[in-house]
């Protein structure tokens, strides 16, 4: 598949997360499986590493962790939780993102699309960073997760938010140092848990609340 063919240059697109050793150590044997991948990989080949490139590790403030991209043609650009901004309706877990998000703060963003958040220091990473169309957590067993791993190892070398929906997210805890971090903690915002503690939790006012204390500016959550 031609999209397989991630030329990446690392250390060209990637700024200080290029010297984590995912890329010299496993990406060489992901992209490998990648190429020999007969269906088609959503997102597209440019956009697997995006969130890596639009939040680089000197401006991460806030990581959200999710699982793998949307299976669904047309939806994932390499950010966990985001859409294009044409897609319509709204994936269930993100729509109860933007209710809760609408619960906290009065009111959501036009859209799916989550790169305004990305420019602002929020690093919105997949554990997985492909998928086969229309098969969910198809590519789980490539190898990626090292780099997620890797990443929360490195963010967390200074005081970072960590949102961590569901017990998979929150199962990657341990690879955060200890620091004076705000971990945030609930069920996912999927329709099947979200009513199990996600509603009501609150974590954009909560997250910006812990920013304001640090003296940094808070994260413009909607427009």
């Amino acid at each position: 598949m031609g999209q397989a063919q991630t030329q990446i240059s690392p250390e060209v697109a990637l700024g200080g997360w290029a010297q984590l050793p995912f890329f010299s150590e496993r990406w060489p044997g992901v992209q490998s499986a990648l190429a020999q991948e007969t269906r088609q990989i959503l997102p597209p080949a440019p956009q697997r590493f995006a969130a890596l490139e639009l939040t680089p590790p000197e401006a991460t403030r806030v990581v959200i962790l999710g699982q793998d991209p949307y299976p669904t043609p047309g939806h994932a650009h390499g950010l966990s939780f985001s859409v294009e901004p044409d897609v319509t309706p709204l994936p269930r877990s993100l729509r109860n993102i933007y209710q809760e998000l609408s619960d906290d703060l009065g009111r959501c963003p036009p859209n799916g699309d989550l790169r305004p958040w990305a420019r602002q220091g929020v690093l919105l990473l997949n554990t997985v960073l492909s998928v086969p169309a229309g098969a969910a957590n198809g590519h789980k067993a490539l190898g990626w997760q090292e780099l997620a791993y890797q990443v929360l190892d490195h963010s967390s070398r200074r005081p970072t938010a960590y949102v961590l929906w569901g017990n998979q997210a929150q199962a990657l805890a341990k690879h955060i140092r200890p620091g004076d971090h705000l971990i945030l903690k609930t069920a996912h915002p999927s329709p099947l848990s979200a009513r199990r503690g996600f509603f009501g939790s609150r974590p954009f006012s909560q997250i910006n609340g812990w920013l304001a204390e640090r003296g940094e500016p808070p994260i413009q959550w909607t427009p």
